[in-house]
C-alpha cells in the first residue's frame, strides 16, 4: 500500500520551481523527453527527466500549472535510525515523524511549502470479521449513522454538517455581493478544511470501533447519491456539497491499515425495510414505523442496522472496485 506524508521543508525553492514550469512548458509544447533539451535551463537532470516524462505524454494538458519538483527513488537516502530523508540534488534533509516501517521511499514531490513523500508500507492480513458494522450517511441530521445489529449500539456523529455548510454558503453569498471574490475563495477553501477534518475523524471513530470488536465495515454504495438521496429543498446545497466521496475513501484507507475489511451493498429502500422483520415500513421523515411488527424506530438508525444485515446483497468489495477501476494501490494523503 502506498501513502503519501506532507512535511513542511522550510526551505526557498522558488528559484528551482520557476525552473521546472518552464521545462513542464517546453515537454507541453515540444514533447520532448530529454533533459539533455533542457540542460540550458539549469535544473537537476533527475528532476528535468520526471518533470518531462509526464509532461510530454500528457496528451489532454493544454497549460501548465502548479510543478512540483519531482525526485524519484534512486536519489533519496532514508535514514530510519535518525528518522531522516535525504535528497542530495537539492541539498535538502527532512526529519520525519510518520511510522517507520515503510518498505521504501517512492518518490518525493516538493512545492514551495510543502515535500509530499510516497512510501509503500506492508499491509496487514485483512481480518475475517464476526460480524459488520452498517453505516449510513444522511445529508439531514446526522450525517454519519453508525449501527451494529448485534448489540443493537449506534454511532451518531457529524451533526453540526448542516450548520457548517448553511454558515459559510451565507458568508460567501454576502462576500459575492461586495464584490470581494478572493475573499469568497478563501472561505470556500476554510470551509473544504474544515469538511475534511471532520470527515478524517468520523472515518477515524468508524475504523477504530470495527478494529476493536473483530467488524467489518459496510456502507451503501455512493455512485450516484446526489441524485438518488433524499432531502429537503432547504438542504439542497448541502446535499450537493458535503463530500460523501472524500468520507467513503478515508474509511477505505483507514481500514485497509487496519486490515479490516471494507464491502458496499446496494442503497435502496435500507432505510424503509424493517431491520426486525424485513417488510416495507411507512418512513415519515426521520421516523420508521412497520405496520408488520410494531417495530418504531429512527430512520437513519434502521438503515444502519439494515446496512450491516445487508439487505440487499453485497455490490462491491472495496478491493473488487479497485480493480475494475484499474486501480489497486492508491496512494493516500496523511498530515504530518
Amino acid at each position: 500500500m502506498i501513502l503519501t506524508f506532507k512535511i513542511k521543508h522550510g526551505r526557498d525553492f522558488s528559484d528551482e520551481l520557476a525552473k521546472a514550469r518552464k521545462i513542464a512548458e517546453y515537454g507541453l509544447r515540444t514533447k520532448s523527453r530529454s533533459s539533455a533539451d533542457v540542460k540550458h535551463i539549469g535544473l537537476k537532470s533527475v528532476i528535468a527527466n520526471q518533470i518531462l516524462r509526464k509532461y510530454s505524454s500528457d496528451k489532454k494538458a493544454k497549460q501548465v500549472r502548479r510543478v512540483p519538483l519531482t525526485v524519484p527513488n534512486q536519489s533519496i537516502r532514508a535514514d530510519k535510525e535518525r528518522l531522516l530523508i535525504s535528497i542530495p540534488c537539492l541539498n535538502l534533509e527532512l526529519n520525519y515523524q510518520f511510522r517507520n516501517d515503510f518498505e521504501k521511499i517512492n518518490q518525493v514531490e516538493i512545492n514551495d511549502e510543502y515535500a509530499f513523500v510516497s512510501v509503500s508500507i506492508p499491509e496487514p492480513e485483512v481480518i475475517k470479521p464476526n460480524n459488520w458494522l452498517g453505516v449510513d450517511l444522511n445529508t439531514t441530521g446526522h450525517c454519519v449513522v453508525a449501527g451494529d445489529p448485534e448489540t443493537g449500539k449506534t454511532i451518531k456523529m457529524g451533526k453540526k454538517a448542516e450548520h457548517i455548510h448553511k454558515k459559510y454558503k451565507n458568508m460567501r453569498k454576502s462576500l459575492q455581493k461586495q464584490g470581494k471574490y478572493r475573499k469568497v475563495k478563501q472561505i470556500k477553501n476554510r470551509e473544504q478544511r474544515i469538511v475534511k477534518d471532520l470527515n478524517h475523524k468520523m472515518s477515524s471513530k468508524i475504523v477504530s470501533t470495527a478494529k476493536e470488536n473483530g467488524y467489518g465495515i459496510r456502507l451503501e454504495d455512493l455512485k450516484g447519491i446526489r441524485q438518488s438521496a433524499k432531502s429537503s429543498r432547504s438542504f439542497r446545497y448541502s446535499l450537493n456539497s458535503w463530500s460523501f466521496y472524500q468520507f467513503q475513501q478515508f474509511v477505505e484507507y483507514k481500514a485497509k491499515l487496519q486490515g479490516v475489511p471494507v464491502e458496499y451493498i446496494a442503497p435502496e429502500y435500507t432505510s424503509q425495510t424493517c431491520s426486525r422483520c424485513g417488510l416495507i415500513g411507512n418512513r415519515n421523515g426521520k421516523d420508521i414505523k412497520c405496520n408488520n411488527c410494531g417495530h418504531v424506530d429512527n430512520a437513519d438508525v434502521n438503515a444502519s442496522f439494515n446496512i450491516g444485515m445487508d439487505i440487499n446483497g453485497i455490490y462491491q468489495s472495496n478491493a473488487d472496485r479497485d480493480v475494475l477501476e484499474g486501480s489497486t494501490d492508491t496512494p493516500k494523503e496523511v498530515m504530518v
